[in-house]
């Protein structure tokens, strides 16, 4: 491994930064972007109920707030229980987007990562060949290991690039297309929570 890392030159360094910070994303958006953590099953019902029998008091709405996604987008809406059908819809479309904004926290590095990659490799590659044709200018064409240097350099880096671009490109799409899921999925259990809230007004 050090002597590929030693091939490659100074350009392996942020390939391998970028690895490592893909991982480190990759790890913590997999933790996050559970469903049972952004939307706990049966929430709704509980809170619901807890609500009919008038147990929402303020510790309990203050222990909302700082809990889980739907948690945070209901609490936005039962600490105002007398507001009218548009206010509760407002507030709970806020809430609603402040949490899917922090869903997505971090994608745009992973994306990022997996765009630039690439882009490393190919610089990686150029001063590669850079280094082949210097040895060649110079008349050294016997040099084999200067030659095999600018070489080794080039295929190094463009396979290190690729192989950090490739499964972050991967792991990008699929957390994005999880926090759409989830999105959706807290969109739904919002409207379930302020149907409710609706209803009994009328």
């Amino acid at each position: 491994m050090w002597e590929l890392i030693n091939v490659g030159g100074w350009v392996m360094i942020p390939i391998i930064l970028s690895s490592i910070i893909a991982v480190a994303i990759v790890i913590e958006r997999l933790w996050v972007l559970r469903l049972q953590r952004i939307a706990p099953s049966g929430l709704v019902a509980d809170l619901w109920r807890e609500h009919t029998l008038g147990q929402l008091n303020g510790s309990r709405l203050r222990a909302l707030q700082q809990g889980a996604p739907l948690e945070r987008i209901a609490a936005s809406a039962l600490a105002q229980p007398n507001a009218g059908s548009s206010q509760l819809r407002t507030r709970m479309e806020e809430a609603g987007r402040d949490e899917a904004y922090s869903l997505k926290r971090y994608l745009n590095t992973l994306g990022t990562v997996a765009a630039v990659s690439p882009l490393l490799g190919l610089l990686g590659t150029v001063f590669g060949m850079i280094d082949v044709f210097a040895a060649i200018d110079i008349g050294d064409r016997r040099d084999t290991a200067a030659l095999a240097g600018g070489i080794g350099q080039a295929l190094v880096t463009t396979g290190a690039g690729l192989s950090v671009a490739i499964p972050a490109l991967v792991a990008h799409r699929y957390l994005r297309g999880r926090v759409e899921m989830l999105t959706q999925h807290l969109e739904r259990e919002a409207l379930r929570l302020m149907a409710l809230m609706t209803r009994e007004k009328a």
